[in-house]
């Protein structure tokens, strides 16, 4: 099995739609997206990768596939270090259950390694949430804690609480 990181584009935003869950709105979005509003939001990535700043995303590739996506937030703060670099991914459900996860998660790294972005991975996670769990762990992350959320809430708004995963870049 092949994976690649590819930059998203205005021709990806129907089959990253298509691709979203229940699981994914639960657990990265919050929300089922549209075309439209996917667009937006992939330019403004490509907006953000040109400028260097900022939440970068990509596409996660497999058999030629749009299979997920990942991003990667520098500064986010949210229970972090300053050099600490966020990651959030979702892998569409035809594709799960196949270490597309892992190998997204070890090519999103090997990409902050070449770039010289941060110095620590870091992966936020509800501890409910035992695929992302078990991808942390399988790349070799270390649980440091768990800590409240000083911008994610629940539903009821109350925060919520994460495991805190890094990895030494």
């Amino acid at each position: 099995m092949t994976v690649e990181l590819k930059p998203l584009t205005a021709a990806d935003a129907e089959a990253h739609c298509a691709g979203e869950d229940d699981l994914t709105v639960r657990w990265l979005t919050g929300g089922y997206g549209d075309v439209e509003g996917t667009t937006e939001f992939f330019e403004w990535l490509a907006g953000n990768a040109a400028a260097g700043v900022g939440k970068r995303g990509l596409g996660i590739w497999s058999s030629g596939r749009l299979c997920g996506y990942i991003d990667y937030t520098p500064d986010l703060d949210d229970g972090l270090d300053p050099d600490d670099i966020a990651l959030a991914y979702a892998i569409h459900p035809w594709a799960r259950g196949r270490g597309i996860a892992v190998e997204a998660v070890r090519l999103i790294c090997d990409v902050l390694r070449t770039e010289k972005i941060g110095t620590r991975a870091a992966i936020r996670v509800e501890p409910e949430n035992t695929a992302s769990v078990r991808v942390a762990q399988k790349v070799g992350f270390t649980y440091i804690r768990d800590f409240p959320s000083n911008r994610d809430t629940h539903p009821d708004g109350t925060p919520t609480t994460f495991s805190l995963y890094l990895l030494d870049l």
